[in-house]
């Protein structure tokens, strides 16, 4: 209806100027309705006079002339809707399409790529070259320009979307290029398109039409969307996989889904599909192995119907350290505890393991030092000296021993150092060591009680929570169900303490039950600054070893995977680092360096 009566649609009156073609001026235009109005005005009213007629109807005969009028005035000044249209042959259309390895992928018989230049082929091209000048280009990593559809490949390593646009639009400057048509299957691996790219094309004025390739979804496939594994580790630890997957088509399948290195399987499981769709996501253990840099090749099984198995596989790097961090323990008085938590230490080799435990007010008892030297003046008073470690065990010692120099350093090991802290439970310890009421506080994951008398010298015992039993921390088995029935059948705990709420953010992992019904945070961990905390409300899991056979290993286990939890993750004096840990197949990769000095202060202009 409004075309047929204003000729034109109304994208045509969006998108155009509205303009007068006789050249008077608009003010003119205005006058004159004014005027007539003005005159029709009085007219009416000297008519109304004569004949005493009311006011309504006087008044809608009035504004009807004054419409008439105007209307009248309007069409004398040629009213007109001025379009840019663009110049028959002097104007370019950049035809851009996507060559990368995705437009390779067959359905039904034809790949992207085929229905690509098919498409362009069968008409588009021919339409487009009645009035414009057409150039082709086809990306991938990089942008180039080819003669026609004949020279598209779909070999190209990796999709730069963003690049492409961008450097087409560049050309604008030199180019009278009126459009851009996007031919893709939107499988952009360089992080999309940025706002400067935008910015580009908007300055130019440069539409871009975009004409999308394939499928969104296949009919009946098993995709890895994702893969996620520890940028570093240390050697001979225990990984964890997160693997996302996606399928359609194969709703409650069993698929193995298996992680190796250079063809060797170094773990895999059995799991089962959920509904199309669906992102579900599976946790897989392995075993880091030696040190150095390996290549893990993540796969789930190909069954038969599948459309594709190019989505079935993805590569991760992991860098296994050769590293070999220090831990320090501080206790307040020898104990059980230390003995069978430094013989763990000692059988990892990964680890080094250095104690000081008060034995008299004035004495402190070292083992592990690498230097007779090495903290003979007591607990480390320098950044340097308390730097030069890893991870950091407070146990059973109350908060007033340590100066507010001391605590502080403490809090800047953890937060600026990026070092693992575990505070354990004991006599001295937490509540009852003073630590509400002092800098330390902040550290703990827990939120302490504002009393003394939370250590309990009573047998307690450990109970996993829902995170505790996801958690890589305390899988003493690698089974998740065999796992569980583990910790329900280790001896109890010699003694716990009452810890406190747990914090926003922190997690809890493990429960002290007493009595079978009250329940404590026993194991809470948290991430603070660059660094991580931990909490064990306990000095009395040393029975797990004493009440075990004498080859039971779970005692060993536990304490060997919270050790290298607190220093698996620690800041490096020197670190490199990529704004995404997938880089895919990106030829260009962007990297940021830090450095530090020995306080972990960062540093500037400096030579590495």
């Amino acid at each position: 209806m409004f075309e047929l009566l204003f000729k034109y649609p109304t994208a045509v009156f969006a998108k155009g100027d509205f303009t007068f073609l006789a050249g008077w001026p608009v003010w003119v235009l205005t006058a004159l309705a004014l005027a007539a109005a003005v005159l029709l005005g009085l007219a009416m009213w000297r008519r109304q006079g004569a004949m005493g007629a009311g006011v309504l109807k006087p008044a809608v005969i009035w504004l009807l002339q004054t419409c008439l009028a105007a209307l009248l005035l309007l069409m004398l000044w040629h009213p007109a809707i001025s379009v840019a249209t663009l110049k028959p042959q002097q104007n370019i259309v950049a035809v851009v399409v996507d060559d990368s390895r995705s437009m390779s992928i067959s359905e039904d018989g034809k790949t992207r790529l085929q229905r690509a230049t098919s498409a362009l082929n069968g008409g588009l091209i021919s339409s487009l070259e009645k009035k414009f000048q057409v150039r082709f280009y086809r990306f991938g990593q990089v942008l180039e320009r080819v003669q026609g559809s004949g020279q598209l490949a779909g070999t190209a390593a990796a999709t730069h979307i963003g690049d492409a646009l961008k450097q087409v639009a560049s050309e604008a400057s030199s180019l009278p290029i009126g459009a851009m048509v996007l031919v893709s299957d939107g499988a952009d691996n360089s992080g999309g398109i940025d706002r400067e790219t935008i910015a580009e094309i908007r300055r130019h004025r440069i539409p871009v039409h975009t004409v999308g390739v394939g499928r969104e979804h296949l009919r009946r496939d098993i995709e890895i969307s994702d893969a996620t594994v520890p940028a570093r580790t240390l050697a001979d630890s225990r990984v964890s996989a997160q693997v996302t997957l996606r399928q359609e088509g194969f709703d409650q399948r069993k698929v193995k889904l298996t992680v190796s290195e250079n063809g060797k399987p170094l773990a895999s499981q059995e799991v089962t599909l959920r509904g199309g769709g669906q992102l579900q996501t599976e946790s897989i253990l392995l075993n880091a192995g030696v040190a150095g840099a390996k290549t893990l090749q993540i796969t789930v099984e190909h069954l038969d119907g599948e459309e594709s198995e190019k989505n079935n596989a993805v590569m991760r790097l992991v860098n296994v350290e050769a590293f070999k961090p220090r831990i320090l323990y501080f206790g307040g008085e020898p104990g059980w505890e230390l003995k069978f938590v430094r013989r763990a230490a000692e059988e990892d080799r990964s680890l080094q393991f250095v104690s000081m435990v008060r034995t008299t007010q004035n004495k402190i008892y070292r083992q592990g030092i690498s230097d007779p030297k090495e903290l003979e003046q007591g607990f480390p008073s320098s950044a340097e000296e308390l730097f030069s470690f890893q991870g950091l065990i407070l146990a059973n010692v109350e908060a007033s021993y340590f100066t507010p120099a001391q605590q502080e350093l403490i809090r800047q090991f953890v937060d600026r150092r990026g070092g693992g802290l575990l505070f354990s439970g004991g006599r001295a310890a937490l509540a009852d060591g003073g630590y509400a009421s002092s800098v330390l506080s902040e550290l703990l994951p827990v939120t302490l009680p504002d009393r003394k008398g939370t250590f309990h010298r009573d047998q307690a015992k450990a109970a996993l929570t829902a995170s505790g039993r996801d958690s890589l921390l305390c899988r003493l088995i690698e089974q998740p169900e065999r796992n569980s029935e583990r910790w329900d059948r280790l001896p109890p705990l010699a003694d716990y303490q009452e810890s406190g709420d747990p914090k926003p953010g922190a997690l809890v992992l493990a429960q002290a039950v007493v009595g079978g019904k009250d329940r404590f945070p026993l194991l809470v961990t948290q991430n603070y600054g660059l660094g991580r905390t931990a909490l064990f409300a306990t000095g009395g899991s040393w029975r797990w070893k004493m009440l075990q056979e004498h080859a039971d290993v779970t005692h060993r286990t536990f304490w060997q995977q919270l050790l290298r939890y607190l220093v698996s993750d620690s800041t490096r004096p020197v670190s490199v680092s990529t704004p995404r840990q997938v880089l895919f197949d990106d030829g260009r990769v962007r990297l940021r360096a830090q450095a530090r000095d020995k306080s972990f202060s960062l540093v500037s202009d400096t030579t590495l």
